[in-house]
């Protein structure tokens, strides 16, 4: 199975740099087996049956990029180099490992000034990484990350303009809950409060789980057989009332619809042994076409990057060449696509 297998020709006009508003505007390409349906977001629920069940990954992202300064006493005097700080994920020792630019313009030992309240000092490198120490723990760090750092938004947007107030919204789920995420669980992105009301009258209910999703889900595969490629670790958690409430709806002849592919990612690593059950801690599951699914039905997600490890998810799901025919479809019709872009709800059928 070859990179070049997941590979797709996409314009850079259909790459969104800001959200459709209201969230539930957004396009929606259905795609039951062979059949393509054109539709809306807030019309998802037209697509659902009674006894369904979405699973919804309640993660909360994180202002994880910070811009400091590293102040140096010299033989010329005091000197100052600009720092940018992405976190990745805090150790159990209680420092950041994060991306820090320029590394090499930075001691160990030195300190990064973020604001007046926010300042971190560099303990140590590891494979091209950075730890950082903060000078703040609990809710004191929370709040002046709060007011010193922006959201991170994904690369392929960062290019094209830097984060602002309204990514802070808008790069939030509306029921973000527990924070760590350091990238969005997209396709959660198109849900408001009067969708969620729409789908609860049709008799579907939710599930929430939790996987804070980490800076390793933009790095490009670099190896040619897929196989082979290594995923980052994640941590997440089923809990034991999710997992109950998943095995009943399953039992009751209902489908589990994940809402994106990291809430996909997570049940499947909870059901490795062929049922749902509580499950906590890191998982690194790489799911690509020959993947068995075990409680996943369909899939509701965005329009992912080629060569991705994500279109790989949709192509396990749905089949290599059906999935082609999906984007081709995407592609003609000026779908939106990646984080800010439009979704897909994926029925195998």
């Amino acid at each position: 199975m070859k990179l070049s297998d997941f590979d797709f020709d996409l314009p850079e006009r259909l790459i969104a740099t800001r959200p459709a508003r209201p969230r539930s505007s957004a396009r929606l390409l259905v795609a039951e087996g062979d059949t393509f349906t054109d539709a809306i977001v807030r019309d998802l629920a037209d697509w659902l049956r009674p006894g369904d069940r979405l699973v919804l990954n309640d993660t909360a992202v994180i202002p994880a990029r910070l811009s400091g300064l590293r102040h140096r006493q010299g033989a010329e005097g005091k000197t100052a180099a600009r720092m940018e700080v992405t976190l990745l994920e805090p150790r159990a020792d209680g420092t950041w490992a994060s991306l820090l630019k320029p590394l090499k313009k930075i001691r160990e030992g030195e300190e990064i000034v973020f604001s007046d309240r926010l300042t971190a000092t560099l303990t140590a490198r590891e494979e091209g990484q950075a730890r950082l120490a903060f000078n703040l723990t609990g809710a004191d760090f929370d709040a002046a990350l709060a007011e010193a750092g922006e959201m991170p938004l994904p690369p392929y947007i960062a290019a094209k303009r830097a984060a602002d107030a309204q990514d802070r919204e808008d790069y939030q789920t509306v029921w973000a809950e527990r924070p760590g995420a350091v990238a969005a669980p997209t396709a959660s992105l198109h849900f408001d409060d009067d969708l969620l009301a729409r789908i609860a009258a049709r008799g579907v209910a939710t599930t929430r789980v939790t996987l804070h999703v980490g800076a390793g889900t933009f790095l490009p595969v670099k190896v040619e057989d897929v196989t082979t490629h290594r995923m980052h670790a994640e941590w997440g958690e089923v809990t034991e009332a999710a997992a109950a409430e998943i095995a009943a709806t399953r039992a009751a002849g209902g489908r589990i619809i994940p809402v994106g592919t990291t809430a996909l990612r997570l049940i499947e690593s909870a059901a490795r042994s062929g049922t749902i059950g509580p499950w906590r801690g890191e998982t690194d599951i790489f799911i690509y076409p020959g993947f068995t699914f075990h409680v996943t039905d369909a899939l509701m997600t965005n329009f992912h990057l080629p060569r991705s490890t994500l279109l790989m998810l949709v192509s396990a799901l749905m089949g290599q060449e059906r999935m082609k025919r999906v984007y081709a479809h995407a592609v003609a019709g000026d779908y939106r696509f990646f984080s800010y872009g439009d979704a897909s709800l994926l029925i195998p059928g």
